[in-house]
């Protein structure tokens, strides 16, 4: 069969692969994917999905440090895979001198109300590999973290993030930071910082308030609600010339890679939703710039204060964006995952 991916990167779109196995970025390289994500929570999963490959690694890793701690070796572990990752990366990075290749790793979610201890881990990890971007919540604090980072000249990728304003103060941070760079003599035109947009959970957190109040909603509304937000994004970021470039992530069902399809943007698409979309009916077309639907955009706004909130540019404050459900539910989801990472990594410290 025809590779949908494959025809995805002949229309000039980039993705990447959202996995923390090492074979399955190798397979979405040789379709032409131009970069890789990876977080604790996808290690955690990596572990409980391919023990062959990990738990040899962790009890190696037992071995030649056995005074570390369960979470020493967690994060051994998540840099051990994260080289292995950008090095599968390395080809595309240097082919394009340096514009794409790279792989997100991303701070530790424990340390998403401090400033310092996320400068402190985004700077180890940046130095793993010369093509590792570091992702950092879109909070408050973590915008903060952004704007630093960049001007160290490390680059970035915003994570914990899903509306429009969110990317906006993002990109603001970046602007910040860019200027501090070139204040400092860096390169700072060939940092390319990336935005992310967890698209899928703009639509969860919709489905969420929908249930809790019993919001009768028409089917299959809710489910262009990350869409819209996206395209808006884009719109104003295409309108505005900020920098950033917007990544699409946190996928649910198969619209959510063909309808934001586009050669100004990202997605980041896990690698069992990939496969799929690869033998999809569609074919893909450049659809970032279509129109959503009036009546549906109606719906949602006269429904759902929370999509008033993720779509609008002014729809929120930074002061706002961890209150946000979505943020809350995210962090939360973050943190129990990298629980279940600690967790099995405690059991192999005690089988041995």
């Amino acid at each position: 069969m025809i590779s949908r991916m494959s025809q995805m990167t002949a229309l000039g779109a980039d993705w990447w692969n959202d996995s923390g196995v090492p074979t399955e970025l190798s397979a979405a390289v040789a379709l032409g994917a131009v970069g890789g994500t990876s977080n604790p929570v996808i290690v955690a999963q990596a572990v409980k999905a391919q023990p062959a490959l990990c738990n040899p690694i962790i009890d190696r890793l037992l071995v030649d440090h056995p005074a570390d701690t369960e979470d020493d070796i967690a994060w051994k572990l998540i840099h051990t895979l994260a080289i292995d990752a950008a090095a599968r990366l390395l080809p595309v990075y240097e082919g394009t001198r340096g514009v794409k290749g790279f792989l997100s790793a991303q701070v530790n979610p424990k340390y998403y109300p401090n400033y310092d201890l996320m400068v402190a881990q985004a700077t180890q990890l940046a130095s793993l590999a010369p093509n590792i971007a570091i992702k950092v919540p879109a909070t408050a604090v973590g915008i903060a973290v952004v704007e630093e980072l960049t001007a160290r000249g490390i680059r970035v990728n915003a994570t914990v993030s899903f509306t429009v304003p969110q990317a906006i103060a993002v990109s603001d941070a970046l602007a910040r930071g860019l200027k501090r760079a070139r204040a400092a003599g860096r390169d700072a035109d060939a940092m390319r910082p990336y935005i992310t947009l967890m698209i899928g959970r703009v639509d969860d957190q919709l489905k969420r308030v929908a249930a809790a109040q019993k919001i009768s909603v028409t089917p299959g509304t809710i489910e262009w609600s990350g869409i819209a937000v996206f395209k808006n994004a884009h719109r104003i970021f295409k309108e505005r010339g900020l920098p950033g470039t917007l990544l699409a992530a946190a996928y649910r069902h198969e619209n959510h890679w063909s309808q934001i399809i586009g050669r100004d943007v990202l997605q980041t698409i896990p690698y069992t939703w990939w496969t799929q979309f690869n033998v999809a009916a569609t074919e893909p077309t450049l659809t970032l710039e279509q129109p959503i639907d009036g009546a549906i955009l109606s719906e949602l706004r006269a429904k759902f204060p929370d999509f008033i909130r993720a779509y609008d540019a002014d729809g929120m404050q930074p002061a706002e964006f961890l209150g946000y459900g979505a943020t809350q539910h995210t962090l939360s989801q973050f943190l129990g995952g990298y629980g279940d990472l600690i967790a099995s990594v405690r059991a192999r410290m005690l089988s041995i």
